[in-house]
């Protein structure tokens, strides 16, 4: 039964290769975000919290 199961699950390198699809695309999200948490101008960081006040009073 169990030899069965392992016959049709996937290799290492298809379940590496699933990790890495969604790994690589949130490392990019979060090094973004914090260069913007860094390095925004106080101008656009003070018209970015009006944006997020805006769009919660709706």
């Amino acid at each position: 039964m169990i030899q069965k199961v392992m016959e049709y699950s996937p290799s290492g390198s298809i379940w590496l290769c699933a990790f890495l699809t969604w790994a690589i695309p949130y490392a990019v999200h979060r090094v973004n975000r914090k260069l913007h948490e860094i390095a925004d101008p106080p101008w656009k960081k003070e018209e970015q919290e009006e944006s997020k006040g805006s769009r919660l009073d709706g």
